[in-house]
């Protein structure tokens, strides 16, 4: 079964994260919030494209359902007082 810890690592191992959660525990169906450095001057559809890039084909075999929120790290110093 897919868990929340294995989709964090597979994220941060090859997209930089200063920041991810992942959440879901019923093994299909997941949440995400990452903050990369790598989304600064893309759109939401190309990070969450760099996201999925970085699940491969675990996001076609194994993962149900992903939603994310993706954020700059500027971006977050806003954001992370909702999530603190």
């Amino acid at each position: 079964m897919v868990t929340a810890e294995s989709i964090e690592q597979t994220i941060q191992s090859a997209l930089p994260c200063e920041w991810i959660r992942v959440e879901g525990d019923d093994g299909h169906h997941f949440h995400a919030v990452i903050v990369s450095a790598q989304f600064q001057g893309k759109s939401m559809i190309q990070q969450h494209q760099l996201v999925y890039r970085a699940l491969g084909d675990r996001m076609r075999e194994e993962i149900h359902a992903l939603s994310m929120k993706t954020y700059t790290p500027e971006q977050w110093q806003v954001a992370e007082k909702s999530f603190t």
